[in-house]
């Protein structure tokens, strides 16, 4: 499995367009094979800090995914916006439930 985090800063002013590009992205994304999740979410302390997290079978699903159609076109919307993401790739290997870290849960 491997975990795409990533960061893009929103001037406000381009809140409402990038929201309309988030949304096509993610309906998009979420019907690729090998996606087994894609969210993103903005920051409740820095509110225009955009937080992403996708989660990939595998890296062929992963490239497959930086070569669609609808990354290449939220890719323009967010130079267009003047946005540069900050993107890492984890890979996780050994999931477990929270539980062992937090009692009670």
């Amino acid at each position: 499995m491997l975990i795409v985090v990533g960061n893009a800063k929103v001037v406000a002013r381009q809140r409402d367009r990038m929201m309309r590009a988030c949304e096509a992205m993610v309906t998009a994304s979420r019907l690729e094979e090998g996606c087994a999740g894609y969210n993103y979410a903005f920051d409740i302390l820095e509110p225009e800090m955009m937080r992403v997290i996708e989660l990939w079978r595998d890296e062929a699903a992963l490239r497959f995914h930086f070569r669609t159609p609808h990354m290449a076109a939220f890719l323009g919307e967010l130079a267009a916006m003047g946005s540069r993401p900050d993107i890492v790739v984890y890979e996780a290997g050994n999931p477990h439930p929270i539980s062992g870290y937090a009692p009670g849960r």
